[in-house]
C-alpha cells in the first residue's frame, strides 16, 4: 500500500477507535499486521505514538468550555459545594496517579504484552462480555449522574481499574474506566465524562513519555532521525486522527445519552474470537 494512504488509513483507524470502549491499540496492531507495516520498525511504532497524540489532542478542544468551567470554579465548584480535595480536577489528578505509580513500575510487563495478538483478541473478548454485564446489571442504578458529585472512593477506584488497560492491551482504556464508573456508581453519561477528562492527564503522559524515548534513547543510541517524507506521513496522519476523533467524541457523547454501550460489547466479542482464531492459525 501507498505510504500516504496508509498514513491516512492509520490515523482513522486511530481516531475510530482511541475513545470508544474498543481498545484503539489492538485495532492498531491488528490493522498493521494485517496491512504489512513492520511491527518492529521504529519509526512506524513512532507513528502509531504521534497519530495517538492527535486523537487525544481533540479532547481539550471538544471539552473546553467544560474544563475552563471547572478551572474557574475551582476549588469551590460549581454548586459551592466542593473543596480543595473534592473538585472534579483534584480527582482527576488522583485518578490519574492511582494509574501512573502503578504503570510505571510495571512498564516491563506492557512492554512484552503490546505484540500479543492471542491476548488482545482474548482481553477483546473477556472485555465484551463484562461490559455487557456491567452495562446491563447497572445501567439504571447509578446515584452519581455529574462528576461534581463524585467522591474520593469512585476516583481511586477508577483509577486503580485503568492500570488493566495499560497492562493488558486490547482490554481498552475508556472501558476499564466506563464500567468501573458504573460499578461505583456513575451513570453512563458521568462515567463517560470522566473517562474523557481522566484520558487528557493519562494518554498526554504516556504518548509523552513514548515519544520522548524514541526521539531521545537512553540507551546510548543516535537521536532518531525522521527525513522529510517521514514527517509528511507523520503530519497526515495526526491530522487525520485529530479529526476522526473529535467527530467521534461528539458522536459518542450523544449515542450513551439515548443508548448504552452493548453494542460495542457485541462488537469486541466478535471481532476478539476473529483475532484469536487468526493468532491461533499463525501459532500453528
Amino acid at each position: 500500500m501507498n505510504d500516504y494512504l496508509l498514513s491516512i488509513v492509520l490515523g482513522v483507524i486511530e481516531g475510530l477507535t482511541e475513545f470508544l470502549p474498543v481498545s484503539s491499540t489492538a485495532h492498531l496492531r491488528i490493522s498493521e499486521a494485517l496491512l504489512g507495516v513492520n511491527l518492529d520498525d521504529g519509526y512506524w511504532k513512532m507513528f502509531s505514538i504521534v497519530i495517538q497524540l492527535g486523537a487525544i489532542l481533540c479532547l481539550p478542544i471538544v471539552f473546553f468550555e467544560r474544563i475552563l468551567g471547572f478551572f474557574a470554579t475551582f476549588p469551590r465548584g460549581r454548586r459551592r459545594d466542593r473543596t480543595v480535595l473534592t473538585h472534579p480536577l483534584t480527582f482527576t489528578l488522583l485518578a490519574f496517579i492511582c494509574t501512573a505509580a502503578p504503570a510505571l513500575l510495571l512498564k516491563k510487563v506492557i512492554g512484552k504484552n503490546l505484540e500479543n495478538l492471542l491476548l488482545m483478541g482474548v482481553a477483546l473478548v473477556v472485555g465484551g462480555f463484562v461490559m455487557w454485564a456491567i452495562d446491563s446489571l447497572y445501567s439504571s442504578s447509578g446515584n452519581t449522574d455529574d462528576v461534581e458529585e463524585m467522591g474520593f472512593g469512585q476516583a481511586i477506584w477508577i483509577g486503580i481499574c485503568q492500570t488493566l488497560a495499560a497492562v493488558v492491551p486490547g482490554t481498552s482504556r475508556s472501558m476499564v474506566t466506563i464500567a468501573a464508573g458504573q460499578v461505583a456508581g456513575l451513570t453512563r453519561t458521568a462515567a463517560l465524562e470522566f473517562s474523557f477528562l481522566l484520558s487528557i492527564p493519562t494518554m498526554a503522559a504516556a504518548t509523552g513519555y513514548d515519544l520522548l524515548k524514541y526521539l531521545k534513547p537512553s540507551t546510548g543510541e543516535p537521536p532518531a532521525h525522521i527525513d522529510s517524507h517521514g514527517w509528511v506521513l507523520l503530519a497526515i496522519g495526526f491530522l487525520v486522527s485529530f479529526v476522526v476523533a473529535w467527530a467521534v467524541v461528539a458522536w459518542f457523547l450523544q449515542w450513551v445519552r439515548r443508548h448504552g454501550f452493548v453494542p460495542f460489547a457485541i462488537y469486541r466479542i466478535v471481532v476478539g474470537a476473529a483475532v484469536i482464531v487468526w493468532a491461533l492459525r499463525i501459532v500453528h
